[in-house]
């Protein structure tokens, strides 16, 4: 039987995916290329005086923070990219499957011999 303690889990953990989702959506890391690269460029440039000030409020004394990495990353060529490559192995299939089979068909004939 599920418990009172459990559906209350439950419905914390939906609660948060469903914030996490809506976050990730408003910042618009579920639209294009173009607007997650942006959406990156603001993380960048928000997380460490948010780290900051979250350390001074807590009460921690953070002398110097490490610097945010720099990422070479473009989400919009990697998708364009992660396309063109399952196209290219797609447009390929039907003539890699026709020689697959005949290749197999000889390891069967030769077999059978």
């Amino acid at each position: 039987t599920v418990g009172a303690f459990d559906s209350f889990r439950f419905v914390i953990k939906g609660s948060l995916a469903g914030a996490a989702v809506y976050v990730a959506y408003d910042q618009g890391l579920l639209g294009s290329g173009t607007q997650g690269a942006e959406a990156l460029k603001k993380a960048q440039a928000a997380l460490p005086p948010a780290i900051q000030e979250w350390t001074s409020y807590v009460g921690w004394q953070v002398r110097t923070l490490p610097a945010t990495p720099k990422f070479d990353f473009s989400p919009s060529d990697s998708w364009n990219k992660g396309v063109l490559t399952v196209m290219s192995a797609l447009s390929v299939a039907p003539t890699r499957a026709c020689e697959y089979t005949v290749e197999g068909w000889k390891y069967v004939k030769d077999l059978v011999k």
